[in-house]
């Protein structure tokens, strides 16, 4: 078995590259261990809380003991699934900050400035306001991916926004247009009431195409002869076997996997693959490392009046919103629930916003379960550019063996003051009129968490992954010791093999990974193809002029 292009993971990034690749005519297989992603559980937007949390579809990693969080265990889910984490994910859309791909660029990533990334946004989206303003010029009309926004019928979501801007801050038509910073309507990958999953917008279509196929196994490593990639090892039926790549070879696999992948095929930190008795074909100190990730807490509210979603959780309501979705793909089951959304600034010299809101019309957990005290809100809010940076390192040489993966959260100071700050912003924004009609009581962290100390120690119980784990196998310059790939995603050291997916960020970026992930594997496309690049962008983001003396 054989083609020009192997893809490891038909992940977000993977399905994106599957698509281009086999557009342009080439053969395209793509290497998949998950399994089917059709079912409700799936596809209906407001069931997000299950498949996140299923083993069917995700591959149940955990960070090892947190030495800054009391040694928790924190959550780390990666889609196992057709689609990969775009089909376990929250749908929320958020392409980044601009200046987020300006620093990709100063630093070794030529190429990937925000200038470079927008043309491939545009060719990406096909966007739909829904009649919630937003900014036309700015975004893409006709690609493969949907992004819409909510309907926004529950008063809460405006009441949001308008604490906000009675707050000081300003308000957003559209935080992926010409302004991210504000208050303003949270966009989802939702179309026609399904998850837009990057299986539904790319896989499925390039599957259509004679010259692309997919084969469901186990990437046990790349195989490399005379410093070139020929093909990828994988299990399937209980037999090993070898699929060669005529062309190159793709690692897709995730910013947990694709460094697992990588260093089981003998490209990592020299000591550590000697350790598991790899041979070392490339000595790559920085597979695994620079590992970034953001947190969140939730600020929740008891509210006074019973307009919550708490009023639907409950067996038969949700049976009555399943069955609704079901048979017309409308109502409350059509949308994920995170409907308004905010992009700040922690304080005055922070030149573009560090801290992001997602406002939910209900006091409940990721996991589902729910504030004892019944009707609620809540805030999910966390700062965006932690210094704190972590690993994934092998377990073992067994490809089957979940790699160990340490993100050393909260490791420095600044990652509690930057913490402490979103929950005083936070307090300060429900605390406004707009919200007076609404708010009863704080639920958590309660009034009587004050100072320094008892803040931390919420934070310290209670502080959840916003499950963005990236950059891995960090994209630089050739001459940059830690670069993994270069501006062009193909590993340094070894011909016919590139990575392209979250893992080689060079840091992380502004809000949720999803949109992020698919440009990335769009952009990557065209690299691999040979082909001239988009044509840069014009376009001028809105900045704050008073940044280094106002914080809004």
């Amino acid at each position: 078995m054989e083609a020009d292009f192997v893809i490891i993971g038909a992940g977000s990034a993977g399905c994106a590259m599957a698509y281009r690749l086999s557009e342009a005519g080439a053969s395209v297989l793509i290497i998949e261990h998950g399994g089917t992603d059709i079912g409700p559980l799936i596809q209906m937007p407001a069931a997000l809380s299950y498949p996140m949390n299923m083993k069917t579809y995700d591959w149940g990693y955990q960070s090892l003991p947190e030495p800054h969080l009391d040694g928790r265990r924190l959550a780390t889910p990666r889609g196992k699934v057709i689609g990969g984490s775009s089909s376990i994910n929250g749908m929320v859309y958020v392409r980044g900050n601009a200046k987020d791909f300006d620093h990709w660029a100063e630093s070794g990533a030529q190429g990937w400035s925000y200038a470079d990334v927008l043309p491939y946004y545009k060719r990406m989206e096909s966007w739909d306001s829904g009649g919630h303003g937003g900014d036309p010029d700015w975004r893409g009309k006709s690609g493969p991916l949907h992004v819409s926004r909510g309907p926004r019928k529950n008063p809460l979501f405006q009441a949001f926004v308008d604490a906000g801007e009675q707050a000081g801050y300003p308000v957003t038509d559209d935080y992926n247009g010409q302004q991210q910073e504000g208050f303003g309507p949270m966009e989802q990958t939702v179309h026609n009431g399904r998850r837009w999953s990057a299986a539904n917008a790319y896989l499925r279509p390039a599957l259509e195409r004679d010259n692309c196929d997919m084969v469901r196994a186990l990437a046990r490593k790349v195989v490399i002869e005379e410093g070139r990639a020929v093909g990828v090892e994988v299990e399937r039926g209980g037999k090993i076997e070898v699929i060669r790549a005529r062309r190159e070879v793709i690692v897709s696999a995730s910013s947990i996997n694709s460094p697992k992948l990588l260093m089981l095929s003998g490209i990592g930190p020299a000591a550590e693959l000697a350790k598991h008795g790899i041979e070392v074909v490339a000595d790559r100190p920085g597979v695994g490392k620079n590992l970034q990730d953001h947190l969140e807490l939730y600020l929740q509210m008891a509210s006074k009046k019973p307009i919550t979603l708490y009023k639907h959780w409950n067996l038969v309501s949700k049976a009555v919103i399943g069955a609704q979705w079901l048979f017309t793909k409308k109502g409350l089951g059509a949308s994920n629930q995170f409907e308004s959304a905010a992009f700040i600034r922690s304080k005055a010299g922070v030149e573009y916003p560090d801290i992001q809101y997602h406002f939910l019309p209900i006091a409940v957990r990721y996991d589902g379960k729910v504030a004892a005290e019944g009707h609620g809100f809540q805030a999910h809010v966390g700062p965006m550019r932690s210094p704190s940076r972590g690993e994934v390192t092998l377990a073992s040489a067994d490809p089957k063996d979940a790699p160990n993966i340490q993100f050393n959260y909260m490791s420095t100071e600044q990652d509690w003051e930057d913490f402490r700050t979103c929950i005083r912003l936070t307090r300060e924004i429900f605390a406004q009129d707009a919200f007076k009609p609404y708010v009863k009581h704080e639920i958590q962290p309660g009034d009587a968490v004050q100072s320094d100390d008892e803040l931390n120690g919420f934070i310290k119980e209670h502080v959840e992954s916003a499950y963005h784990p990236s950059c891995s196998c960090k994209m630089g310059a050739t001459d940059d010791p830690m670069a993994v790939v270069d501006p062009e995603c193909r590993v340094i050291g070894v011909e016919g093999l590139r990575v392209a997916d979250s893992s080689i960020f060079p840091r992380i970026t502004n809000g949720n990974l999803n949109g992020p992930s698919i440009m990335t594997g769009e952009k990557a496309a065209d690299h691999i193809l040979g082909k001239g690049m988009l044509a840069p962008a014009n376009d001028e983001p809105w900045m704050n002029t008073n940044w280094e003396s106002s914080q809004r």
